[in-house]
């Protein structure tokens, strides 16, 4: 089953605005999403750019969203858990940090593709705040009902 997800900052494929990286405000961007699965227990939300050397760079992962929830607003606070939507928790990005670290990729390094994946969970997930992706991961196998992605592309 796939989710839809999207974001009034950019389309899929698109450029992502400065405001959303680490060369502007780095704030989160806006995420919405549908089509989740009745059954859904947990919303989860991984940010990551595959092109980044030597390996994936992760730039964002939250977790313990409501199923009730319709998306995020633009600029979740780097809080270990955030005040909105209610209950959710943040884990480290590959920067060290609590919360979102925006685009920032090597100056001539040409385009990266970050991609923004959604998860819906048959479960709660088990995961204080400051997870990494690597934890989140291995918790949900095997509990996906449904994914989504978008892809933003950002250059230096």
């Amino acid at each position: 089953m796939s989710l839809t997800l999207r974001s009034s900052a950019f389309d899929n494929g698109q450029t992502i605005p400065t405001r959303h990286t680490g060369d502007g405000e780095n704030l989160s961007p806006p995420l919405r999403w549908s089509d989740v699965p009745e059954q859904t227990k947990e919303l989860a939300v991984i940010a990551d750019d595959p092109d980044a050397p030597p390996h994936t760079w992760v730039h964002w992962v939250i977790y313990q969203i409501p199923p009730t929830a319709d998306g995020l607003g633009e600029g979740i606070k780097p809080n270990p858990r955030p005040a909105s939507p209610n209950g959710t928790a943040q884990g480290v990005n590959d920067f060290g940090n609590i919360g979102y670290g925006g685009p920032m990729p090597p100056r001539g390094h040409g385009p990266h593709h970050y991609h923004f994946k959604l998860y819906a969970l048959d479960r709660e997930t088990d995961l204080g705040p400051g997870a990494t992706k690597k934890d989140l991961l291995k918790e949900i196998e095997g509990h996906i009902l449904a994914k989504g992605e978008l892809v933003g592309i950002y250059q230096r």
